[in-house]
C-alpha cells in the first residue's frame, strides 16, 4: 500500500498490519452435558414442588396419648395441613366421624399422623373370653400403671387354711382391659380371661390367693 506524504513528495510504501483473527472458544462436550443435566434437574425440582403444593391436604394427627385399646375421642385428635402426605396414607380430616369411637390398635403418640391401620373396631375381649374384676392393694399391682392391652400372669398363692381350691403355683394368662383407682388403697383390674379359667380365678380372688405378674406391656 502507498501513502502520500504531507510535503507533497511521492507515495511511500508502508507496512500493512495483518488482520486480527478472533479465536472461537471450544465448548467442551462434558460441560455442555452438565449444563443440560442441571437444567433438567431444575425442571424436575420445580415439578416436584408444584406437585407437593397441589398435594397439600387436611389430615388427622394425634393430639394426646391414647393407650392400646383406648377409645378414641375428638379431643384425642387435631387437624393439620400436610404437603405431600398422600404417600403416608393418613386419615383425611373429613373422615373424623369414622374414627371417633374406635379403639387404638397401637399406642398413639402425640404429633404423629393417624392412619387407619392404627385404629380397630375389635374389642379387647376376644372370643372365648370373659371379663372379671380383680381387686388388689396398690402394693400387689406389678407396675405403677397398667394399660389396656398389657398381658399379665395370675399365679395362685399357697392356701394357709388348707381349703380346697387350685394348687399353689397354678398360672392363668389374662389381658388388661381397663383399670380403676378408688379413693382408698384398692386398685381394680378389669381382665379378659379364658372362660375355662374364670371359676378358678374367681375362687382364688375370694380367698385373696392371687398374685399378678406383668409379662408384656402393650
Amino acid at each position: 500500500m502507498s501513502l502520500a506524504t504531507r510535503n507533497g513528495t511521492g507515495p511511500v510504501d508502508a507496512p500493512v498490519s495483518p488482520p486480527k483473527v478472533v479465536r472461537q472458544r471450544r465448548v467442551r462436550p462434558g460441560l455442555l452435558g452438565l449444563a443440560v443435566l442441571l437444567i433438567a434437574l431444575g425442571g424436575l425440582g420445580s415439578a416436584f414442588a408444584v406437585t407437593s403444593v397441589r398435594a397439600t391436604g387436611s389430615y388427622l394427627a394425634v393430639a394426646r396419648p391414647v393407650q392400646v385399646g383406648g377409645e378414641i375421642s375428638a379431643a384425642d385428635l387435631v387437624t393439620v395441613q400436610v404437603a405431600g402426605g398422600q404417600g403416608l396414607r393418613p386419615v383425611p380430616s373429613g373422615r373424623l366421624d369414622e374414627v371417633i369411637g374406635k379403639r387404638a390398635a397401637v399406642a398413639l403418640v402425640p404429633g404423629t399422623l393417624l392412619t387407619l391401620g392404627q385404629v380397630t373396631d375389635d374389642p379387647l375381649l376376644g372370643p372365648g373370653q370373659q371379663q372379671i374384676a380383680l381387686g388388689l392393694k396398690t402394693a400387689q399391682v406389678p407396675a405403677r400403671e397398667l394399660h389396656p392391652g398389657d398381658k399379665v400372669l395370675l399365679v395362685s398363692t399357697p392356701d394357709d387354711n388348707a381349703t380346697e381350691g387350685a394348687a399353689a403355683g397354678t398360672r392363668f394368662t389374662a389381658v388388661v382391659i381397663d383399670t380403676d383407682n378408688p379413693a382408698n388403697d384398692d386398685r381394680v383390674l378389669y381382665l379378659a380371661l379364658a372362660v375355662r379359667d374364670v371359676p378358678a380365678v374367681v375362687a382364688l380372688a375370694a380367698q385373696e390367693r392371687i398374685a399378678v405378674v406383668l409379662t408384656e406391656a402393650a
